[in-house]
């Protein structure tokens, strides 16, 4: 096959997961013998955060064959005024930026790799494909989270392009029903994030003088909510002194994580909470761990949860969180518990105080990850683009 992947977004330097699944994705398909390139857009010009074969071809669009596209002071202002009160007309205006300025240099991409599929990582990216180039080219249409949000907060110029794709693919059973009951002649099929398997597991069964509750994510407010974790173990730390917080991730804004820091001299806890930093290598924190909680309001998949699963360790999640109630399946490989810190804490003692239980729930969690075991979720994909390309012919 002769693959095109339309992420049309940036790239470069740019750490964020749609970046990693793309190099993940190109890497793969290359691997496994098939024709691969990139097309994408990005402000900046320089590598890419995450290991690129030179081999694969990359396209730009936006500095592409010595020309430079700037985004109008025009567009800009309009853009900026629409943001403060709906995001949707700010993201029409850059669809509109899209479809006047670099539909041009897309179509000439798609001249010149001449693909037998395309897989777009955004409905933005479909949208200009099927409805602006209207290329005969199956697409499959990537979602990288929860799909409702396309009817709510993506431009609603967007979503024919749904409909006209080959196949739109979700994360999670559930997604489906979100594009069905929008879209019901929308083709959709169910395939995961690939989750590392790891040979080594965190080792729940030894005596140590500290256990460790983890958290991975960026310290957010109303996304990942680490203050939850904190103001629910702020009522066990005495009673549990042997037992530790690590919180690991980046600062989402200064302010927030003056918050954290504020709230764990509250609470007294500059002994037991204790605020790590982001890290490069997130098994090796994960297998020193004995509890993962992950108190996020909405999540797409929970790439940092599925990877501590895999590790084994049992986790913590609220019921309302979309993916994480698919992920952990309560009393089975973790505990699903009402919003709030109270519930939370709740089970969090019903595993601190039972590391039988811990052990049970890890290995079930660890079990439940291998259906994302990465040659599965690569060959399901392989398979996918191969019978629609023979489809197409």
């Amino acid at each position: 096959m002769n693959i095109l992947l339309a992420n049309l977004t940036k790239m470069v330097g740019d750490s964020g997961g749609m970046a990693k699944v793309t190099c993940e994705f190109a890497h793969e398909m290359k691997k496994r013998g098939h024709q691969v390139a990139l097309v994408y857009s990005d402000v900046r010009t320089g590598a890419f955060c995450y290991p690129w074969d030179q081999d694969i071809p990359a396209y730009d669009i936006r500095h592409y064959k010595g020309q430079t596209i700037t985004y109008p002071w025009y567009l800009k202002l309009k853009r900026e005024f629409y943001r403060t009160f709906d995001k949707q007309k700010a993201r029409t205006v850059n669809d509109d930026f899209a479809a006047t300025f670099l539909l041009a240099n897309l179509r000439d991409v798609l001249d010149t790799v001449k693909p037998d599929i395309i897989v777009s990582f955004q409905p933005a990216a479909s949208k200009l494909l099927l409805c602006d180039l209207k290329t005969g080219i199956p697409v499959v249409t990537m979602s990288h989270g929860d799909p409702e949000d396309y009817f709510h907060t993506y431009p609603k110029a967007e979503l024919p392009a749904l409909e006209k794709s080959a196949v739109c693919q979700v994360l999670l059973p559930s997604f489906e029903h979100h594009i069905k009951d929008h879209l019901p002649h929308a083709k959709t099929i169910v395939i995961g994030n690939a989750i590392p398997q790891y040979d080594v597991q965190a080792d729940l069964s030894a005596n140590k003088s500290i256990y460790k509750i983890l958290f991975v994510g960026r310290l957010s407010r109303n996304h990942k909510r680490p203050h939850l974790l904190i103001e629910a173990f702020s009522g066990l730390a005495k009673e549990f002194p042997n037992w530790i917080v690590e919180l690991w991730g980046a600062e989402n804004g200064k302010g927030y994580y003056k918050e954290l820091q504020l709230l764990i001299r509250k609470k007294h806890l500059e002994k037991q909470v204790l605020l790590k930093g982001s890290t490069n290598n997130v098994a090796r924190v994960l297998q020193k761990g004995d509890i993962f909680v992950f108190p996020s309001a909405y999540e797409g998949f929970g790439m940092a949860l599925g990877e501590a699963m895999s590790m084994g360790l049992p986790a913590i999640g609220y019921k309302s969180c979309s993916a994480v109630n698919e992920l952990i399946q309560d009393g089975k490989n973790g505990f699903l518990c009402d919003d709030g810190t109270t519930s939370l804490a709740i089970v969090l003692r019903r595993l601190m105080e039972d590391r039988d239980k811990r052990i049970i729930m890890g290995s079930q969690a660890h079990i439940s990850m291998k259906k994302f075991t990465p040659h599965l979720i690569w060959d399901t994909w392989e398979k996918t683009l191969l019978e629609l390309v023979i489809k197409s012919k």
